[in-house]
């Protein structure tokens, strides 16, 4: 990546005053280690040289997930042989969108050392609202309705930020209450909208929220969607590269970026292939590729994104350096409850309707699995909004993989908590063999 976090900017100035002390094979050295390596690399090689020296002292970044779920896939084929069938990853494509949202959800204010309990019915909320205003009798248009309920989300999120800073409550109680009075407040909107009492349901059959999901593109749409993607993908980056080189700034050597691009390529296409078999890729695919390039954009070419990691890595250090520490909070919790609405009419149009049975309590759960399976750091500062796809997906994976087992909700619990707790040893295993002594 061109753009780099607090720790590589750290590391690059103590590689720095290393060479000014007069030590420049030892800090030769520890930069090797501890540099990105895109901060020394010149070509191709000398790019894979460094990033080995770094997965050996512990700087794994995404592999570990890659890797779980590479295990994962095995064993799940092994003990059921339907699990990479075509139709059963396009299952897995619809199941996995609302997971992995909820995930990235949870990162946002997970990156700052902060929680938000309330995340899976803040998402229920914001459905509910959609889905009454898309299947009323004089329905509103879809539009409307979509934003009706990302804004319903947001501004729960934002409230629930501005109670914590302006009060100076921990965000873990002010968002547990917001869990169980969001779970009151979801009951009373199934009153109002006539659908009393547990067990009532808003239909999204025969709307196009119903398509997200469920539908599917062409498979000449999703070979031209693919093509589309990877071409405009890899010119925005190639040419964020070409500009950072022109004002002196680091880059990746021109066949790193290159070997990233065919890689994400190749997998796409294998995707496109396997989904086409099925009927098509569903339009959900796309839509959380789209979120997760806003994201990272916003976390890495942003202001915000960058004060959110300075916030979280330490707090007072970037109250001294005249970061507004309360509104980078609130726009956090904001974020949340953004994407967290997403999750919602995600979730109502996998199942074609959203109820007072939503589980919230258990699906931020998944949330914050997902999100430190993936990298996220509990007490913040570190971690990728991809690393909090990869382990939304993850999570999404064994949900699917374990019903096909029959195994129940008994097992998907069993098994998430084994991964969750797998993720967060070998993470911290392997910071404790790169501490120094």
């Amino acid at each position: 990546m061109a753009t780099k976090e607090s720790g590589d900017l750290d590391r690059e100035q103590q590689a720095g005053s290393v060479a000014v002390a007069g030590e420049p094979a030892a800090g030769a050295a520890s930069v090797a280690v501890g540099a990105a390596p895109e901060l020394l690399a010149q070509s191709l090689g000398e790019y894979g040289k460094i990033w080995l020296r770094r997965v050996r002292s512990g700087e794994s970044g995404a592999l570990p997930v890659v890797v779980g779920l590479i295990a994962l896939g095995i064993y799940f084929q092994s003990s059921q042989s339907h699990f990479l069938s075509a139709i059963n990853i396009f299952n897995l494509m619809g199941q996995a969108g609302w997971i992995i949202t909820i995930a990235m959800a949870e990162a946002c204010v997970l990156l700052l050392g902060e929680i938000d309990l309330s995340v899976g019915f803040n998402a229920a909320i914001g459905a509910t609202v959609t889905a009454w205003m898309v299947s009323i009798h004089d329905p509103f248009p879809t539009a409307v309705a979509i934003l009706a309920g990302l804004a319903v989300c947001a501004a729960i999120g934002a409230i629930q930020g501005l109670i914590t800073v302006w009060l100076k409550i921990p965000s873990f109680i002010v968002t547990l209450a917001g869990l169980l009075g969001l779970n009151g407040v979801l009951i009373w909107l199934f009153e109002k909208t006539g659908n009393i009492g547990l067990g009532g349901v808003i239909s999204l059959h025969n709307t196009f929220l119903f398509d997200l999901t469920t539908g599917e593109m062409t498979p000449a749409t999703g070979w031209i969607v693919l093509v589309v993607g990877v071409v405009l993908g890899g010119a925005y980056v190639i040419t964020r590269d070409q500009r950072r080189r022109r004002h002196g700034l680091v880059a990746p050597p021109l066949g790193v970026t290159l070997l990233k691009i065919v890689l994400a390529g190749g997998i796409g296409a294998a995707l496109v292939a396997v989904l086409n078999v099925a009927g098509g890729v569903p339009w959900v695919v796309p839509i959380v590729i789209v979120l997760l390039g806003i994201m990272t954009i916003v976390l890495t070419r942003i202001r915000f994104g960058r004060y959110l990691y300075a916030v979280g890595g330490n707090a007072e250090a970037a109250r001294r350096a005249g970061i507004n520490l309360s509104r980078i909070r609130v726009l956090a919790f904001t974020f949340c409850g953004l994407l967290a609405g997403v999750t919602g009419i995600l979730y109502a149009s996998l199942l074609g309707s959203i109820s007072t049975d939503f589980q919230g309590g258990q699906y931020v759960l998944y949330a914050v699995a997902g999100a430190v399976i993936g990298g996220i750091s509990l007490f913040g500062g570190r971690g990728r909004m991809l690393g909090a796809v990869l382990g939304g997906f993850v999570v999404a994976v064994i949900y699917n993989g374990v019903d096909l087992l029959g195994l129940g909700a008994a097992g998907q619990y069993i098994w998430t908590a084994l991964v969750l707790l797998a993720a967060v040893a070998l993470d911290a295993l392997a910071r404790r063999g790169s501490t120094p002594a």
